[in-house]
């Protein structure tokens, strides 16, 4: 089978850190964000991947190619000389995609769940339509475009309602897909949206099913949904009892779902949890308290300091009694002074702050 993941540029939703590296090679749970996808691909019987991007390819194609014989999948990269949207790219790699006559699978590599591709591709094969749509349950839908089905109970999609404004369901778009080859033959070559332009003829077709999602789904484009997602997925390794977490008999967690990298060092009398991830080489000072937060790969900690909600970057400094919060992202080797307070700041790499930043802003 074939799997293509919409990579897409800039990054520009995950800002600062995707001013160092592509987004799609941002860590998350200590690993770069793809990772996950490629792995569960991989898992599910796929052996071609195509990774749709137009921004730094290079760079992801010399971290990506170790990956191809660990997991035993070809990857390859169609890039767009200008940005073709959701769909555009699918026609872009239309020779790999069509090479057989096999469905393939689509996905956003900002989408973090636990990827049902085997139970989505027998579910696709049941049904005998052209494409399905993974559907996950949100709270408040009114938010976002739902996913309507007929009452039969076949999972057939009747219509797409965009942020209604009276109940109609709860069901959205997870952005991964499973589409026959000859949906590509209705895709132009052009910046063009698969939700908006082809998924509307293919329920105008009866050919296009929803299969719901089981588990938690995040959107991880944005800090304050990385975080959140972060949450999630930690979680969910709770419920499996992952070896990938800590022990909650270490004397430093606090709450449970706490990752750390053997390498990181940490402390004496540190408080860490819930929801916290300790990349390599961290080293976390005596007497700090993190919560809720990301400390990416050479970030230092300083004794005392106090962490939540926040994005901690490659090889930053947060210094002795410090205290940051409220969605706070921190670039590449940013240096926080010691006993400087910052409430949602965004600061972009190889910045010192050594002021105290009360409302949430950008700071180059």
């Amino acid at each position: 089978m074939k799997g293509l993941i919409l990579v897409g540029g800039y990054g520009t939703r995950l800002r600062p850190l995707t001013l160092t590296v592509p987004k799609p090679l941002v860590e998350f749970g200590n690993r770069p964000m793809i990772l996950h996808q490629v792995e569960a691909l991989a898992a599910a019987g796929v052996t071609d991947i195509v990774l749709a991007v137009n921004y730094r390819p290079e760079v992801m194609v010399a971290t990506l190619k170790k990956y191809e014989e660990e997991y035993g999948v070809k990857i390859e990269f169609s890039v767009e000389t200008e940005p073709l949207g959701t769909a555009g790219p699918l026609k872009l790699a239309e020779d790999i995609l069509k090479k057989d006559d096999t469905p393939f699978f689509v996905l956003n590599s900002d989408v973090i769940c636990e990827y049902p591709f085997k139970q989505l591709a027998d579910f696709h094969k049941a049904h005998g339509g052209a494409g399905t749509i993974v559907a996950t349950k949100v709270e408040e839908p009114s938010k976002y475009g739902v996913v309507v089905t007929t009452p039969d109970g076949t999972g057939l999609i009747d219509r797409f309602v965009e942020k209604p404004v009276e109940f109609v369901g709860n069901r959205i778009n997870a952005g991964i897909y499973i589409l026959n080859p000859s949906v590509i033959d209705l895709i132009e070559l052009r910046p063009t949206s698969i939700e908006k332009e082809t998924f509307p003829k293919l329920v105008q077709n009866k050919s296009l099913y929803s299969f719901d999602l089981e588990g938690f789904w995040m959107d991880v484009g944005q800090p304050k949904d990385f975080l959140s997602g972060t949450c999630l997925y930690l979680s969910s390794l709770t419920r499996k009892n992952s070896n990938l977490l800590c022990s909650p008999n270490e004397p430093y967690v606090v709450g449970g779902n706490v990752m750390v990298d053997p390498s990181a060092k940490i402390g004496k009398n540190c408080r860490i949890g819930p929801n916290v991830t300790i990349g390599p080489n961290v080293v976390i000072g005596d007497g700090v308290r993190l919560q809720r937060s990301v400390l990416l790969d050479g970030s230092r900690i300083k004794d005392h300091a106090w962490v939540k909600s926040a994005i901690v970057g490659w090889n930053s400094t947060v210094g002795r009694w410090a205290r940051i919060e409220n969605v706070t992202v921190l670039g590449d080797d940013v240096s926080v002074s010691d006993e400087v307070y910052i409430n949602g700041g965004s600061v972009l790499p190889h910045k010192t702050i050594s002021s105290n930043i009360e409302m949430p802003s950008i700071i180059m």
